[in-house]
């Protein structure tokens, strides 16, 4: 089967009402990232932080994946999928996809702070201060945040190194490393790009789908499996 390597962001998470950066009234607006999301702001207000996450946790248990995220799973059924994510909700992984690797981390895990290969689940939505790892360290959410670097970005690379179909959904293509991914892509491999908004895009082989992430990976679904079918 062709490898079908899919990059998402925010966009194919918002549909499910799941905040974005630069959603208004949305969680991100009540705080700034230089508070929350650094490590800086750990050292200096761990329990901001801790609550924080909280929230968006909680907000995550009532949030459900939406047809953009049942349409990628949907598509195993004739490729073999890949999913790198900028996410860090399981909505992907909820949806029935199986091939899923988290860039930013993941919400529902928390992982030790004097350890990071010591990494937990997280019963219910709730990290509390004074829950520690087995070696006695206090557990911080399993998140890369701004400054931090992506451990999984080399195996991110291998992955797009090796794509037939390379799809972008709901990513504004400006955080690094993982915007990077594009430059990857082999030449000759299709990309399509599923956002509403207007790219300037390298020259590259390129199919815009202006829409949001639910209408655009219906049309996506009827491109490739029509291609498909062309080259059988």
């Amino acid at each position: 089967m062709k490898k079908l390597v899919v990059l998402t962001g925010a966009g194919i998470s918002a549909e499910s009402g799941i905040s974005t950066f630069r959603d208004s009234g949305g969680l991100w607006e009540q705080y700034r990232i230089e508070d929350v999301a650094t490590p800086e702001a750990w050292e200096k207000n761990p329990q901001l932080v801790l609550e924080f996450y909280n929230q968006r946790r909680k907000q995550l248990l009532e949030c459900k994946p939406n047809e953009a995220h049942l349409i990628l799973a949907e598509l195993e059924k004739w490729f073999e999928v890949y999913i790198i994510t900028q996410n860090v909700d399981d909505l992907h992984e909820r949806a029935g996809s199986k091939n899923v690797l988290h860039l930013h981390g993941e919400l529902k895990k928390a992982r030790s702070t004097v350890d990071p290969n010591l990494i937990y689940e997280i019963d219910g939505w709730e990290l509390k201060w004074g829950d520690k790892c087995e070696k006695g360290s206090q557990l911080r959410p399993h998140i890369v945040w701004f400054g931090e670097p992506v451990p999984k970005m080399a195996e991110a690379i291998a992955i797009t190194e090796k794509a037939d179909i390379f799809v972008i959904i709901g990513t504004s293509l400006v955080v690094y490393p993982a915007a990077s991914l594009i430059y990857f892509v082999p030449q000759t491999t299709p990309i399509y790009l599923i956002d509403p908004a207007d790219f300037n895009l390298p020259n590259k082989n390129i199919t815009h789908i202006k829409e949001k992430a639910t209408k655009g990976c219906k049309i996506l679904k009827n491109l490739i499996l029509d291609q498909a079918d062309k080259e059988i």
